[in-house]
C-alpha cells in the first residue's frame, strides 16, 4: 500500500489493569490482553502510520484511567497515537467539568456507545446541551449506534450542528440478515445531515462466521462512501475486534482491493486526509 494509513478506531484491552465487562460474552476477547506492542505487530506491512486510540469501555469507574493511561503513551515520541477519544457521560450533570478535567489529554474526541446504554440515555434533559458545549474545543463526538438507531443519529447531530459527528462502523449493518435496503435507507438519509462523516470500520466484525470477505463488505463500504462523498469518510481498524471473525491485515487489505480503482487522491481522503481535518491531527507525509 503506497498511501500511508491513519487508523481513528485502535482499541487497546489491558486486561491485566481493567475488568472490561462487555467482553464475557465474546470468547475471542474475554480476559485477554491486547496491549500496544500487539497492535504493533499486528499492522506490520499495512500502511498504518498513525493511530487514534478509541476508548475501550473498562467497567466504571476504570475508564476514567484508560484516558490518563493512554495519553501517557501518546506522549511517547515513538508511538503511533496521535488522539485519543475518550469515554464520557453526557446525560449527567457536571459534564463540562469533566471536559475541563481531560483537556489536556490530546482529546480529539469523545463517544458514548448509544446501542449499549440504557434506553433514553440521549433522551436526557442533559444530553444535548452537553453535547453543544463540544464544538467550542473542536472535538468532535463518534456515533455508536445500531442500525435502527439512525434515525436518533441524525436527530442528535441536527440538534448540534456545531459539533463534528462521526458514524462509527458504517452504522452498524446487520450484514447477517441479508436486509441491506433498509440499512442503506437509513445511511442515506443521515448522510443528508452536513456535520456526519462516516468511518468505514467495524463491518468485518459483524459478519457471521466464514462470512468475512471482501465480496460480503464492499456493498455496505460502497454505499457508505456513495453516501457521504469522498470528503466524509474516513478509515479505523477496530481492532481487535476485528479478529473476531477476521484479521487487521485481511481489513486493510480488503478496503485496498474496495477502493483499488478510485484515484489516489480520494484514496488518501478515506485512508488519511480527512482524519487529520476531523480529528485535529499532525498531517502524513503521504
Amino acid at each position: 500500500m503506497s498511501i500511508s494509513i491513519i487508523d481513528t478506531h485502535q482499541h487497546l484491552v489491558y486486561a491485566d489493569r481493567w475488568p472490561y465487562s462487555w467482553t464475557d460474552d465474546v470468547p475471542a476477547l474475554a480476559e485477554k490482553n491486547f496491549h500496544y506492542s500487539d497492535y504493533l505487530f499486528a499492522i506490520e506491512g499495512t500502511g498504518i502510520a498513525a493511530s487514534v486510540f478509541m476508548e475501550t469501555s473498562p467497567d466504571d469507574p476504570h475508564w476514567h484511567q484508560e484516558t490518563r493511561f493512554v495519553d501517557e503513551l501518546r506522549r511517547d515520541s515513538e508511538t503511533l497515537v496521535q488522539g485519543v477519544i475518550a469515554n464520557c457521560r453526557p446525560e449527567n450533570d457536571g459534564f463540562e467539568a469533566y471536559l475541563d478535567s481531560i483537556s489536556g489529554c490530546g482529546i480529539s474526541g469523545l463517544r458514548r456507545i448509544l446501542h449499549v446504554a440504557p434506553e433514553g440515555t440521549a433522551e436526557s434533559p442533559h444530553f444535548i446541551p452537553n453535547l453543544n458545549l463540544l464544538a467550542a474545543r473542536g472535538w468532535a463526538f463518534d456515533l455508536c449506534v445500531f442500525e435502527k438507531q439512525l434515525p436518533l443519529a441524525e436527530r442528535l447531530a441536527r440538534a448540534c450542528p456545531g459539533v463534528q459527528f462521526v458514524l462509527d462502523h458504517c452504522g452498524v449493518p446487520d450484514i447477517p440478515s441479508g436486509d441491506f435496503n433498509s440499512w442503506a435507507r437509513g445511511i442515506r438519509e443521515l448522510a443528508k445531515t452536513d456535520n456526519v462523516v462516516c468511518k468505514i470500520s467495524g463491518v468485518l466484525a459483524y459478519c457471521s462466521e466464514g462470512q468475512a470477505t471482501t465480496e460480503t463488505v464492499r456493498p455496505y463500504v460502497e454505499h457508505c462512501i456513495e453516501s457521504f462523498g469522498w470528503d466524509r469518510v474516513v478509515w479505523g481498524s477496530d481492532w481487535p475486534v476485528v479478529t473476531m471473525t477476521s484479521s487487521l491485515q485481511n481489513w486493510v487489505a480488503a478496503t485496498c482491493e474496495i477502493i483499488a480503482a478510485e484515484d489516489t487522491s480520494n484514496q488518501a481522503k478515506l485512508l488519511h486526509r480527512n482524519a487529520e481535518r476531523i480529528y485535529k491531527l499532525q498531517p502524513l507525509s503521504s
